[in-house]
């Protein structure tokens, strides 16, 4: 089929997230623990489980079209490919993950130049060894393999280079953050041949455009009454919307009916101002898409 774009979809913390923001896009993605080929309701996709460590290769060398990882990773090899969009979501919370450089709390450390000639333990050593390089600072970067918290902490290594939302789990252990080195989220990425091709381009910039859609809904709800026509400046003055509310008359009616849309928390708070004012039959539904 030459209409065919090979998509990858992040495997492991970030895989039940994006199938489910792929759900909410319009798109249905099974997957089976023994399959690292995802069915797809869309004779134009074909989707592939990818580790995001990995992603950002298969998209440059054209093994996939275009593929979802965190931009850290997509860093970290230094990936020649097309940033499409970054979308923030994780399977934890809606904040941009954060690489940190981080100390035990007692250490002398405050700033990176304080670790000249210091060994420094991360999953991200192409990254950091940049990060470090770009200011002249030498140090030593090994890989960890995991537990990567514990080294810093039984000394095995000056500093580590580990990834965050909160920061909680870090203080939890004793440890104190010097200071943040990048922020990463989920991007969208294509490889550059495929982008160059007229409809793989459009493909991508349709499940792109879905995609935010679909993230720019969450928080957001409809909101639709009936009020009399006079108050109808009174209602809309206190009506958060994304423009300004649609208004349209009943038939054969000194009514109206308004609608918007506004932040699922702002409703506890207008829904009384709303009866007051003598809106009635007061209808509130959930959004899978704002475009």
């Amino acid at each position: 089929m030459s209409n065919l774009l090979n998509l990858g979809i992040p495997k492991g913390s970030l895989e039940n997230a994006t199938v489910d923001l792929f759900k909410k896009a319009g798109w249905q993605i099974s997957i089976s623990s023994r399959s690292y080929f995802p069915g797809v309701d869309d004779d134009e996709l074909n989707c592939k489980l990818i580790r995001p460590q990995e992603m950002g290769k298969y998209v440059e060398r054209g093994t996939i079209d275009a593929g979802i990882a965190g931009r850290d990773w997509v860093r970290e090899n230094d990936s020649d490919v097309v940033e499409v969009c970054e979308m923030v979501y994780s399977k934890v919370s809606r904040r941009p993950a954060r690489w940190v450089l981080v100390v035990t709390k007692d250490s002398p450390v405050q700033k990176p130049e304080d670790l000249h000639g210091a060994t420094i333990s991360t999953e991200l050593v192409g990254f950091t060894k940049r990060y470090f390089a770009e200011r002249n600072i030498p140090v030593n970067v090994e890989f960890s393999w995991g537990a990567t918290e514990a080294k810093v902490v039984d000394g095995l290594c000056d500093a580590i280079v580990e990834v965050t939302e909160t920061g909680s789990t870090i203080k939890a252990n004793g440890l104190r953050i010097v200071c943040d080195l990048m922020e990463s989220v989920p991007v969208l990425i294509a490889n550059k041949a495929a982008w160059a091709d007229p409809w793989k381009r459009q493909k991508i910039e349709t499940i792109a455009t879905l995609l935010k859609a679909s993230l720019a809904a969450e928080g957001m709800v409809g909101l639709k009454m009936n009020a009399p026509n006079d108050k109808v400046e009174a209602i809309t003055q206190i009506l958060p919307s994304l423009n300004r509310p649609t208004v349209a008359h009943l038939y054969n009616s000194d009514w109206v009916s308004i609608e918007s849309i506004l932040h699922e928390k702002d409703v506890r708070r207008i829904v009384p101002e709303l009866l007051a004012l003598g809106a009635q039959g007061i209808i509130e539904y959930s959004l899978n898409k704002v475009l």
